[in-house]
């Protein structure tokens, strides 16, 4: 597992790019702990582009810096949905900081 440190100004973005195994029937999901008002997740549309039958495809993700003064902590894991006792195939934290705009 990878973790990251990041500083946002409030207002600012930063984007997180992550392989995706959608053709094996993972997905990315996230969770946001410690001051979870201070930043937004999103996933970024994706760029049109040609993939191999079970092949990999980036995703990405948008990170929003909200509130100034606070720190979020944004778990990333890659599971299949439809095996919820499963553990994660992959996971990434992203410790953020967001400072004053």
């Amino acid at each position: 597992m990878e973790v990251r440190e990041v500083a946002l100004a409030a207002g600012e973005s930063y984007e997180l790019r992550l392989t995706g195994r959608g053709a094996r029937g993972y997905v990315w999901i996230w969770q946001v702990t410690g001051d979870a008002d201070a930043v937004s997740v999103s996933e970024a549309a994706p760029a049109p582009v040609e993939v191999l039958p079970g092949g990999s495809l980036e995703r990405t993700y948008v990170v929003h810096g909200r509130c100034p003064g606070g720190r979020a902590r944004i778990r990333f894991a890659q599971v299949r949905p439809p095996y919820p006792e499963e553990a994660p195939y992959d996971e990434f934290v992203l410790e953020v900081e967001v400072r004053g705009g």
